[in-house]
């Protein structure tokens, strides 16, 4: 089995509140071992962010963010502005980085009113999962599934069909 030497991070805002999808996203978590490293960061939700005016809020989470980030990693926000792929060109996107030597790829799910001025300076790209728009709970499994069927793909295995 090929195990990648690439570290792949996902950074999400909050902890999954709702029980099945954690424990989907824990399946696919559970997977990716098979092929590198994998781990989910979580900044903890802010308190009192309804008495918080939209751009604090996504300053200070902006600021927990950049605490996980170090400095040689290669940061992807899931942006809703970002760009899209299919299953196969992710999986390619996938395989590509993998052969210029990223050591670590930290994927950014942001808060519920995106991410700060300082975050999308930081990114190095911004990938949309779909031209809709999804719970930030949601985007987390959806995200979490595609980089295990990306690997699959990259594999050969059965998990893709076409």
């Amino acid at each position: 089995m090929y195990f990648s030497t690439m570290e792949y991070v996902l950074v999400v805002v909050g902890k999954t509140d709702d029980s099945q999808l954690a424990l989907l996203m824990d399946r696919y978590r559970q997977r990716l071992q098979h092929y590198g490293r994998f781990s989910i960061d979580i900044i903890p939700g802010l308190k009192n962010r309804k008495n918080l005016r939209e751009d604090l809020q996504k300053n200070e989470e902006g600021q927990r963010i950049l605490k996980i980030i170090k400095s040689h990693d290669y940061v992807v926000l899931l942006d809703e502005k970002g760009k899209q792929y299919d299953s196969l060109g992710f999986a390619d996107w996938v395989e590509k980085k993998q052969h210029i030597g990223i050591k670590r790829c930290v994927f950014v799910v942001g808060g519920p009113y995106g991410f700060s001025e300082e975050i999308y300076q930081r990114a190095q790209e911004k990938i949309a999962l779909s031209k809709m728009t999804f719970s930030h709970q949601m985007v987390r499994l959806f995200f979490v599934e595609q980089l295990y069927r990306a690997h699959t793909i990259i594999h050969n295995e059965p998990y893709h069909h076409q």
